[in-house]
């Protein structure tokens, strides 16, 4: 039969023993061109189909160099490797020669939100960055309407219910940046990664968003990056990343430090 059996090719890619790797698929946590499967019989060839645990990209074992980008998504772009609405995505922003090695982006930034995001072909770490044992902080610059009260900065802070969910939202870290006429920024620390947790926190206070832009993803924060520009990893920057989430490996498996490459998108940081 053509093709390698799904649960196999997930345990050579070292994110799952061939048991655990059986149990995913039978959760239905592993999708094929994005598509949910559960049969635990299902082929995939490797170099043609796409395999996603969870949302991370699982990428053969022993594929090639790892690699490690930072980009400051601009706003209007969609977070994903292809758009079947044939928006701009932000693998449009990179160039041919990183889209050509498969990056993916780990996690997701909505259409009209701005700032750091990361994107690489390391499906290990992009699991483990986007699975919520590791609780990795996230932060945000928010501009919101009006003049938030204390009180309702200490609701944040303790976790409110949204509507839809079941549970609160974990405790956040919230701080007042400034005033901004009408208008006040914000920053906020979160650890989860709910669909557009920021803005609807912000709106279940009554304080909506207007503007919003991620600073800091972990170790990881923006830096000298202008609006549209990106970066691959130092290697500190990777090593303290996967220290971030327990993964521990040999040396030497990520880029060299390159300049930033600029977007056509790019167009002057406002804030």
């Amino acid at each position: 039969m053509q093709g390698e059996r799904l649960g196999k090719y997930l345990a050579h890619a070292g994110v799952a023993s061939r048991r655990q790797a059986e149990e995913l698929i039978a959760a239905g946590a592993v999708t094929v061109n994005g598509q949910v499967v559960r049969a635990l019989g299902t082929r995939i060839v490797p170099s043609r189909d796409e395999v996603c645990l969870r949302g991370a990209p699982v990428l053969p074992g022993g594929q090639g160099e790892r690699l490690y980008v930072l980009l400051y998504k601009p706003s209007d772009v969609v977070t994903t490797a292809h758009d079947e609405r044939g928006r701009r995505t932000v693998l449009d922003l990179l160039p041919q020669e990183w889209r050509a090695r498969r990056l993916y982006p780990v996690g997701r930034l909505d259409r009209e939100t701005e700032g750091l995001l990361l994107l690489t072909n390391d499906g290990e770490l992009a699991l483990r960055l986007t699975h919520p044992r590791y609780g990795l902080e996230k932060e945000y610059h928010a501009l919101v309407a009006g003049h938030p009260p204390p009180e309702q900065l200490a609701r944040l802070e303790r976790g409110l219910l949204l509507e839809g969910e079941a549970r609160p939202t974990a405790p956040a870290t919230v701080r007042r940046l400034r005033s901004a006429g009408p208008d006040t920024w914000l920053t906020l620390v979160i650890h989860e990664g709910r669909k557009r947790q920021v803005r609807r926190m912000l709106e279940a206070v009554g304080h909506p968003v207007r503007q919003l832009r991620r600073v800091r993803l972990g170790p990881l924060t923006l830096g000298g990056l202008s609006l549209g520009q990106a970066r691959d990893l130092t290697v500190d920057e990777r090593r303290a990343l996967e220290r971030a989430v327990g993964l521990t490996r040999a040396a030497g498996a990520s880029g060299s430090p390159r300049r930033p490459h600029p977007s056509a998108a790019q167009r002057p940081r406002q804030q």
